[in-house]
């Protein structure tokens, strides 16, 4: 279990990226949902010990990542957003020096885990080629790959399908799907089919803080009778918008289909949603959206 207490981080400058986060996160996929700049990379890069809060507390079943930071790098397996690599060399060779680096010591055990590796994701036929060769569903593998070295008990990865085709995010996310059985990952990401396809729970944040968290099916249940849809119009969007609490559009067939979020029934052949993590993510938002005025006045 990954513990977080009231973690807060204030960069130099004040801007509060986090701010008194509380999660627990057990074995198993957990999704992180929250839109650019909500403090997502923050977080993760805090429970990677890339940097240290400026409070709270962050243990990993008994270890104290804060106070014991090499300790937890030798359980992590981390993905981060920008993953970088040599290009001009090719998968195995890279695959072999950051074994190197992961402490992996003996070239039969290092040859083992490389090529078993390279099967697991996938890319023992191309091993010889150069990463910079690589498309970009390819390279998002290979970034799996590293961070499995040394056969990781928490595992990050960050917006790892962002700009990835359909072919290839499926691919992916089939392939966290398999390494989420026995381990903890999180999964940060703004793409929220991405949660809804793997996560069992999962936590949304903004502005630094988390404003929703529990098992996806059970936030869609509690935000029945708070969505309401119908098909518009395109030209009439605007007023909708100026009369109402619109959390979500898309176009169908010419019109608009406009979800908005209401505690009783607004009429104006509105009916209740079949809502689903998208609804429960836009309407966390607009909440946001909504409370932030009186909070700063306050």
């Amino acid at each position: 279990m990954l513990e977080l207490q009231n973690v807060t981080h204030i960069y130099p400058n004040g801007t509060r990226a986090l701010d008194d986060v509380t999660l627990s996160i057990p074995k198993g996929m957990y999704g992180l949902l929250g839109p650019n700049g909500a403090g997502k990379s923050t977080l993760m890069r805090t429970v990677a010990t890339l940097q240290t809060p400026s409070s709270g507390s962050i243990t990993f079943g008994d270890l104290d990542i804060l106070q014991e930071a090499e300790e937890l790098r030798k359980r992590l397996g981390y993905l981060p957003q920008d993953f970088g690599v040599y290009p001009r060399v090719s998968a195995y060779d890279m695959l072999d020096h950051m074994a190197v680096l992961k402490g992996v010591g003996s070239s039969k055990e290092r040859k083992e885990t490389v090529e078993t590796l390279l099967e697991q994701v996938n890319l023992w036929d191309v091993r010889k080629k150069a990463i910079a060769g690589f498309s970009g569903g390819m390279r998002q593998r290979f970034g799996i790959a590293q961070a499995l070295i040394g056969n990781p008990d928490l595992i990050i990865v960050d917006e790892p399908t962002a700009g990835l085709d359909p072919e290839e995010r499926n691919r992916f996310l089939n392939l966290l799907a398999e390494i989420g059985e026995n381990v903890v990952v999180i999964l940060s990401t703004h793409i929220v089919e991405d949660v809804a396809d793997l996560c069992p729970r999962m936590a949304v944040i903004v502005e630094g803080s988390i404003k929703l968290e529990g098992a996806p099916k059970d936030l869609i249940d509690k935000s029945r009778g708070t969505i309401w849809g119908k098909t518009i119009p395109r030209g009439e969007l605007e007023a909708h918008r100026e009369k109402y609490e619109v959390i979500s559009t898309r176009l169908f067939a010419g019109n608009t289909i406009v979800h908005i979020m209401s505690d009783k029934d607004p009429g104006d052949d509105f009916k209740p949603a079949d809502g689903g993590l998208e609804d429960v993510y836009f309407s966390t938002l607009a909440s946001t959206r909504r409370s932030a005025p009186a909070a700063a006045a306050a």
